[in-house]
C-alpha cells in the first residue's frame, strides 16, 4: 500500500493497519501516516470552508460545511442508479436545499412543518435509495445544517450562490467518479420500488415524518436549537434496527461527556482560546473510529458556537438536552410508526386476500 493510499483510509481502517503492524518501525510509520492524514484533513476543511466565509460571507460558511461534506462523500457514495440519472437527482437535491430551510423558516410552525416534511421526503426519496450508502447522514445534515443556520435578504442571495458553486463541485465530483459505473436501476425504478411493504420506503417514511415533527414540538416549545434534536433523530433513525440501540447508547453518553469535558476546557483555557475549541473537537473526530467518540467531539464544535448567544451554561444544557430528547423521541417514534405501519399493511393484504 503507498503512502496516498494509506492516506485514503478511514480511522478504523488506519488503526486496524497500526495495530496489525509488526515491529515497532512498521507501527511508527502507520503512526506517522495517519497524524500526516488527520493534519491534511483539518488544514483543507479549515481552508475550504474558510474560502467560502470570504467569498460569500460569514454567514454562509456553514455552506462551505455542507459542500465540503457533500463533496467528501459522494466521491465514494452513490445513489444506485444509472449515473446521468444520479446526477439530475443530485441537483433536485441540491434545489432542495437551497430553496426549503429558507422557506421553512418564513413561515409559521404549520407551513414550516409542511415544507420539511415535504422537502425531507424527496430528500430521502431520491438521495437514500441505496440504503447501504447512509447518504441522509450526509443530505438530510446538510438540510438541517442550512435550516439551522438560516439567512435573509443580502445573504441569502450570496447563500443561492455559493450552494450553485457547492452544487456544481458536488456534481462534478460525483459524475467524474460514478460515471462509469454499470447500475441496473434507472430513476424510474425509484418511484417504482416505493411501497409500503418494503422496509427501506418505510424507513424513509419514518425519518421524514420523525424529524419534521422533532422540529415542530421543539418549536412550540420555543427552545432554541431545534436543529440539534432534529439531528439527533436523524442519526439514531438509521435503516437497519440493531444498529439503533448502539446509536443511542453512543450519542447520549457521548453528549453528556462532550458537555462535561467542554465545560472543563471553558474553565481551563484562556479565553483568547474558545475560539479554538471547536477545531479541537475536529481533531478529536478525525482521530475518533467510534460513533460515542465522534459525538463527544462533535458536541465541542457546537457549543463553541452556540455559547456566544445562549452562554456557557445554555450551551451544555440544551447541547445535552436536545440530544437525550431526540435519540429517545426517535426510539420511541420508530416504535409506534412500525406498529401503525404493520397494522395498515395487514389491513390491506386482508382486502387482497378477500378481493
Amino acid at each position: 500500500m503507498t503512502f496516498y493510499q494509506e492516506l485514503q483510509l478511514n480511522q478504523a481502517g488506519s488503526k486496524q493497519l497500526i495495530k496489525q503492524a509488526e515491529g515497532r518501525k512498521e507501527k511508527g510509520y502507520h503512526i506517522f501516516v495517519y497524524g500526516c492524514k488527520i493534519l491534511l484533513t483539518l488544514i483543507f476543511c479549515v481552508a475550504f470552508v474558510t474560502g467560502f466565509s470570504i467569498l460569500f460571507g460569514s454567514d454562509n460558511s456553514i455552506v462551505g460545511v455542507v459542500v465540503l461534506l457533500s463533496v467528501m462523500a459522494f466521491r465514494f457514495a452513490d445513489f444506485g442508479i444509472h449515473a446521468p440519472h444520479a446526477l439530475s437527482s443530485l441537483m433536485m437535491i441540491w434545489g432542495i436545499m437551497t430553496f426549503g430551510p429558507r422557506l421553512a423558516n418564513a413561515g409559521n410552525l404549520l407551513t414550516e412543518l409542511l415544507v420539511n416534511s415535504v422537502c425531507i421526503f424527496v430528500l430521502m426519496l431520491l438521495g437514500c435509495h441505496n440504503v447501504v450508502m447512509f447518504n441522509q447522514s450526509t443530505l438530510l445534515l446538510g438540510y438541517l445544517l442550512l435550516y439551522g443556520y438560516d439567512v435573509s435578504g443580502r445573504s441569502y442571495l450570496l447563500r443561492i450562490g455559493a450552494m450553485s458553486v457547492g452544487g456544481l463541485m458536488t456534481g462534478i465530483v460525483f459524475y467524474k467518479n460514478h460515471r462509469n459505473c454499470t447500475y441496473k436501476r434507472s430513476l424510474r425504478h425509484i418511484f417504482e420500488e416505493f411501497h409500503l411493504n418494503s422496509s427501506r420506503t418505510r424507513w424513509q417514511i419514518c425519518v421524514t415524518l420523525g424529524v419534521s415533527s422533532i422540529i415542530f414540538l421543539f418549536g412550540l416549545l420555543r427552545l432554541p436549537r431545534v436543529m440539534w434534536a432534529a439531528i439527533a433523530v436523524m442519526s439514531v433513525l438509521v435503516p437497519f434496527q440493531k444498529d439503533m440501540k448502539k446509536r443511542i447508547q453512543g450519542r447520549i453518553p457521548g453528549n453528556i461527556l462532550g458537555g462535561v469535558t467542554f465545560l472543563l476546557l471553558y474553565m481551563i483555557l484562556p479565553e483568547w482560546m474558545y475560539e479554538y475549541i471547536g477545531v479541537l473537537g475536529g481533531i478529536g473526530v478525525g482521530l475518533s473510529a467510534s460513533y460515542g467518540w465522534q459525538a463527544v467531539f462533535n458536541s465541542w464544535g457546537a457549543m463553541s458556537i452556540a455559547m456566544t448567544f445562549l452562554g456557557v451554561d445554555g450551551a451544555i444544557f440544551f447541547r445535552i438536552f436536545h440530544n437525550l430528547c431526540g435519540a429517545l423521541y426517535a426510539l420511541g417514534f420508530y416504535k409506534l410508526f412500525s406498529t401503525i405501519m404493520d397494522r395498515i399493511v395487514l389491513k390491506q393484504e386482508c382486502k387482497t386476500g378477500l378481493s
